[in-house]
């Protein structure tokens, strides 16, 4: 029988008279097949609040409306004021609280479902950070809205909450992906290697071409590829080739063979391996599933 850890909970709870904490239990269908919904409340709390937890099956989000809180993760100490927003894995040892001398005034929801760890992976690929929220009324009007659910609760309030949890997690891929000033400034080098790739995908395309034509070395224009275009050089090809193969699929009466040829690849066992990887299907059955 596996043992489970122990789980840490412990805090101090001086929040206001008007704050709201909703402990819900979610239905059969929800916890099976939607995001769902733990705990969710809006907090407005003043020293010395904290809360400290670990190996809680929950995802956390914490929105700020105003003041100023620490948050201890992963081994750092973040300071998060109004407009910042955080997701983080309670199974992970954490602690929270509110700044001495300080308000802390804030919306947060714990969840879970099938699809939270890998949600929480995409947002985390890049390493954990705080997140200065762009639509600040977004994250506001969302968190409000599930509590409100949750106050008249119906037959459809999960399915909907879910959707929400959905969104914000969207919201949050997104902030991370685009919070940084950098990916805004991609290089103009690094827009000219995917512009070759893309007109030239089914040519031998190797890093010794892109070295020559752009004057840095391979290791750096490898880094900053997957830095800029979230990808590596290799895995852009060989997206830019399956995406052509699919269209000739759908659209062509070549062979399989023929098409893996036409596309770029030299190899077709090699093709099919690639296209079934990325995919979940072979040429072939794409191909007899998009015509029937």
């Amino acid at each position: 029988m596996t043992k489970h850890p122990e789980l840490l909970e412990r805090g101090e709870h001086t929040w206001s008279d008007d704050s709201i904490r909703m402990i819900l239990t979610p239905g059969r269908t929800a916890k099976s097949l939607y995001f769902y919904t733990q705990e969710v409340g809006y907090f407005k709390t003043k020293y010395p609040y904290f809360s400290e937890r670990e190996n809680l099956d929950s995802f956390l989000i914490i929105y700020t409306i105003s003041g100023q809180g620490i948050l201890e993760y992963e081994g750092q100490h973040h300071t998060v004021s109004k407009g910042d927003c955080f997701l983080i894995h309670c199974e992970k040892h954490h602690l929270y609280r509110t700044i001495k001398g300080s308000e802390w005034e804030f919306l947060w929801i714990h969840f879970n479902g099938n699809n939270a760890l890998g949600y929480y992976h995409e947002c985390m690929k890049d390493d954990f950070r705080i997140i200065h929220c762009q639509d600040q009324f977004f994250w506001e009007r969302t968190l409000w809205r599930i509590i409100a659910l949750y106050q008249k609760k119906n037959l459809t309030t999960e399915a909907v909450v879910s959707s929400l949890i959905c969104s914000m997690l969207t919201e949050l891929i997104v902030e991370t992906s685009t919070n940084s000033a950098d990916t805004f400034l991609i290089p103009d080098y690094i827009k000219e290697i995917a512009k070759d790739i893309d007109r030239n995908f089914r040519s031998e395309l190797s890093l010794a071409f892109f070295e020559e034509k752009y004057h840095r070395s391979r290791y750096h224009i490898l880094k900053q590829f997957k830095k800029y275009m979230g990808t590596t050089i290799n895995e852009y090809i060989i997206t830019t080739r399956i995406s052509y193969a699919k269209e000739l699929l759908k659209y062509s009466s070549l062979s399989v063979n023929d098409i893996a040829f036409e596309a770029g690849f030299h190899n077709v066992t090699h093709f099919i391996n690639l296209f079934k990887a990325r995919e979940n299907i072979t040429p072939h059955a794409y191909r007899k599933a998009w015509r029937d």
